[in-house]
């Protein structure tokens, strides 16, 4: 019959393994491998601390040596669109700017866009704005100062 603290390092394995297929996150898949190497550890009769000492510079070995590799190959990767042109243009607003009334539209490169003002300023209709970034559906816009 296998050891006490061989099962339970078995059981830490497969607890590990199943989050880690659950979240594919290369977070738990290290402990589950160094409870593995543990669980051999157990096997052959080394005590409790010289387990936990198995488990901790396993999982560490590995998750120095691996996870910058493999993290290289799952990077997501960050997608660009069109709407990203025209973060620095100039825009018209087509209606008045009031971050405080949750209202406010612009039109740029042909396009209506809701707007808000980075500063909460309000922004009257006609006035010519500065796009400054993109929140969700939304343009974040400057005033610009117009000369006289």
């Amino acid at each position: 019959m296998l050891p006490h603290s061989v099962i339970i390092w078995i059981a830490i394995a497969v607890v590990l393994g199943i989050i880690e297929a659950f979240t594919v996150a290369l977070v738990s898949i290290w402990p589950a491998i160094g409870a593995v190497f543990a669980s051999v550890a157990a096997f052959f009769g080394i005590n409790t601390i010289g387990q936990l000492m198995v488990f901790s510079v396993v999982s560490l070995i590995l998750l120095i040596a691996t996870r910058p590799f493999v993290k290289k190959f799952l990077s997501t990767k960050i997608e660009h669109t069109n709407a990203d042109r025209i973060v620095g243009q100039t825009a018209t607003v087509t209606e008045d700017i009031n971050n405080i009334e949750n209202c406010g539209k612009v039109k740029v490169s042909g396009e209506i866009w809701t707007a808000r003002s980075i500063d909460n300023t309000k922004i009257e209709t006609g006035a010519l704005v500065h796009i400054e970034r993109i929140e969700g559906v939304k343009v974040i816009v400057s005033s610009l100062k117009q000369e006289d």
